[in-house]
């Protein structure tokens, strides 16, 4: 089964996915960023454009995601904002079609919240500098809360008065898989947000 977790910038998309992950049997986490990043490197800075523009990118996610499926052992776990519906239709619709079972869940939140948390996750991470990739995901708040609440972008799953481990156990019951291991302590769940987090600095 193939898990996409959907939703604007700031949304919680890679803590959930890899919170997710660690509470299953046999999860894998498959970032479709890396393959963007991965185009861009091989072009010239002058041809670099929102990289879910370019088809390349979006075949190459479509024919990835479609054989790690087909290779997990377990649940395969893609973070990714995808807001333009012939985007969506494309790639998600793409995998259904290619008989892979794919479960998509936007994790929704208001605009006041989405700002809350890049903020501070800006200042966790560097101080109180604003990063630039933060600084352009607010720009595009307004326009990701707007076309995700599209009923093409079900299941929706309300995230501003929820912890973490209740918007994971949310898509663990909807998708009705087990998730084996528990909740971690406060403390311990602050140290592996930290880490994902830093992991996940784009430069």
């Amino acid at each position: 089964m193939l898990i996409w977790i959907n939703g604007a910038f700031g949304a919680g998309k890679t803590q959930t996915a890899y919170e997710l992950q660690r509470r299953l049997d046999g999860g894998y986490v498959a970032d479709p960023e890396l393959l963007g990043f991965g185009v861009h490197k091989m072009l010239p800075a002058g041809a670099r454009q929102d990289f879910q523009d370019l088809p390349q990118w979006r075949s190459a996610v479509l024919a990835t995601l479609a054989q790690a499926e087909a290779a997990c052992d377990g649940q395969l776990i893609v973070p990714m904002s995808i807001v333009r519906d012939d985007y969506f239709d494309e790639i998600v619709g793409g995998l259904r079609s290619s008989g892979v079972e794919l479960r998509h869940y936007t994790l929704s939140a208001t605009a006041a919240t989405l700002e809350r948390r890049l903020r501070l996750r800006s200042r966790h991470l560097i101080g109180r500098v604003l990063r630039r990739d933060e600084t352009w995901a607010m720009q595009q708040i307004d326009r990701c809360v707007s076309a995700l609440a599209a009923e093409r972008y079900a299941t929706q799953i309300p995230t501003d008065d929820l912890t973490p481990d209740e918007v994971v156990e949310s898509i663990a019951a909807d998708a009705e898989i087990e998730l084996i291991r528990p909740r971690l302590s406060a403390a311990r769940y602050q140290l592996r947000r930290l880490e994902v987090g830093i992991r996940h600095i784009r430069f």
